[in-house]
Order: structure tokens, then C-alpha cells, then sequence
């Protein structure tokens, strides 16, 4: 959503870890729901759980959590298969559904012989004959990257899901504002990081029809008073997404530390346009980490 139309506090998400064993996922959402988020987010990365299966086995362990799908690879995705899976979702389980869309980590792409020619095109044309065949449209498109040639849904949903998008480089970005109801910022990305990719954002909806643009932030959570225990849980992951966004990892945006900070550091993602907040808990104890967090907020 826009950031001139934002709810007085942000949405609360947490995000089921794609190294948790899948059969943990039912009881994790359940919890996750008991302890007062908002919504529940899966994943989809090559070889782990895939994301719309996971998306159902949340949806159907709760009743009031939004799940979101944080993000799909159009790559690896037929548009029409994709509407249909995301079809019957939303047609089960009415504005619980938020799925997300994103080009894929190249090499992943690349190992399955999806990497395609036009990203670009690709994710755009996907969002755009997706959202057709949820709105119960006949698609005929011929496109760069997607073929659809006259494919109507049997059951489209009465409510088309929001289509977000995770994006990351400038005109990926900009396509997001301009076709997507939302864009997902990676963990790491503070406040400063989020301005700027807003701008790439805001011309984009400029350009584009979209009532509304959901800003949804992914941030590491790990609360801990021991500054060098907390050190031994995190680094790995944090070295890691330090290298794929190019910076250091003492640069990264983090939920790191003891429970005071949370509070004000939430805060300032909402400042800079986040109207979701996801937290993604590093460590052992995740629910342990998320129950901690949410009751720093409360307090």
C-alpha cells in the first residue's frame, strides 16, 4: 500500500526457515498465530520445500494468520499451472493468500535449464497472465517469454490474491511499482537501503495502474543479551547475505541482540515505508525468538 495510506502499525509477519524440517510447519504456524503475528512466510530455493505446497499446509494449520510465498522463481513456473495452484488456494482460504513472485538466484535457474532470455519480461508477463487468469479472464498472450493461448480458469477465485514481487536491482524494482501490489525487500536492507529502492518503486508506479503498493521488509531476528553468543548463531547467515547484497556484514539491517532494540528498530522500518515486517529467526529456538520479539513490541 501506498505509504500516504499505511496502518498505524505494521503487519507482524515471521518467516518458517527453509532448513526446518517440513513436518514442522503445521505446529510452527499454529504457534505462530497463538503468539499474536500477523502472518506466516514460506519459501521456495532450489531443492528445499516448494512453496505452494508449504503455503497450504500453513493455511490449513491456522485461520486468521495471512500466509505469504516469499518468493516463487517464475522460472521455474508455468503462469497457467501457477494461477491454478494459486487459484484453488485462494479460493479455499479467501484474503489469506499474498503469493510472491521473483526471477529465481540465477545458478539455481541455470542448473534446472530454466534461466530465461528476458528476466524482465519474464516475471512481468507472468504477473500480468496470473493475475488475468485469477480475475477469471480468457488469456491469449503471445509474449516474449509466456505463451498463453486462450486458457480460462474453471474456478477462479472471487477475490484475486495480491501478486508481490522480490526483487532486488534497480529495474526490477521499477517494474514492481509498476505491475506488482507489493515488492519484498531482502533481510539485511535498512532504512537508508529501503529509501532508495522506493524511489526505483515510486517511478514505477508512476507509470503503472496499481491502486495500491504493500512495502514488506524480511529482517534476521535473534535476541540475545550476549553479544558474542549472539555473534556464534548469526554469522554464517550473515556473512552469507553480506556477499549476495554486496556489502559487509556489520552494514547489514538486523534484529540482532537484546529485546530493548527490537522495538525501536521495527520503528524505524515502518519510518521508511515497511508496512510488513517479517521476521526470519536465525538460530536454535526460533519460536522462543519470535514469542521474545513480539512481546517487545507489545510492551
Amino acid at each position: 500500500m501506498s505509504a500516504n495510506h499505511m496502518p498505524s502499525r505494521p503487519r507482524i509477519g515471521v518467516m518458517f526457515d527453509r532448513d526446518r524440517a517440513p513436518e514442522e510447519l503445521a505446529a510452527f504456524a499454529a504457534a505462530v498465530q497463538e503468539a499474536g503475528a500477523d502472518d506466516l512466510w514460506v519459501v521456495e530455493d532450489l531443492g528445499w520445500a516448494g512453496s505452494i505446497s508449504s503455503a497450504a499446509v500453513a493455511l490449513a494449520a491456522t485461520d486468521t494468520l495471512r500466509v505469504g510465498i516469499g518468493i516463487a522463481p517464475v522460472a521455474l513456473r508455468n503462469p497457467a499451472l501457477l494461477a491454478m495452484e494459486l487459484a484453488m488456494l485462494a479460493r479455499a482460504y479467501p484474503g489469506r493468500l499474498v503469493p510472491g513472485l521473483g526471477h529465481g538466484v540465477a545458478e539455481w535457474m541455470r542448473q534446472v535449464g530454466a534461466e530465461p532470455a528476458s528476466k524482465l519480461a519474464l516475471l512481468e508477463e507472468t504477473i500480468a497472465g496470473v493475475r488475468a487468469l485469477l480475475g477469471g479472464e480468457t488469456v491469449t498472450m503471445l509474449g516474449r517469454e509466456v505463451t498463453i493461448d486462450g486458457v480460462r480458469l474453471v474456478h477462479p477465485p472471487a477475490e484475486v490474491p495480491p501478486l508481490v514481487t522480490g526483487v532486488v536491482k534497480a529495474k526490477s524494482l521499477e517494474l514492481s511499482g509498476r505491475v506488482a501490489d507489493g515488492t519484498i525487500i531482502a533481510e539485511g536492507i535498512g532504512p537508508d537501503r529501503i529509501a532508495a529502492s522506493r524511489e526505483h518503486i515510486e517511478r514505477g508506479r508512476a507509470a503503472g495502474d496499481r491502486p495500491a503498493h504493500e512495502l514488506i521488509v524480511f529482517v534476521y531476528l535473534h535476541v540475545e543479551d550476549d553479544a558474542g553468543r549472539a555473534a556464534a548463531a548469526t554469522r554464517d547467515m550473515l556473512a552469507t547475505q553480506a556477499a549476495w547484497l554486496g556489502t559487509e556484514p556489520a552494514e547489514l539491517f538486523t534484529l540482532i541482540g537484546p529485546a530493548s532494540i527490537v522495538p525501536e528498530r521495527v520503528a524505524a522500518l515502518r519510518a521508511a515505508g515497511a508496512s510488513t515486517i517479517v521476521l526470519r529467526p536465525l538460530g536454535d529456538a526460533p519460536l522462543d525468538q519470535v514469542r521474545r520479539a513480539l512481546a517487545a513490541l507489545r510492551d
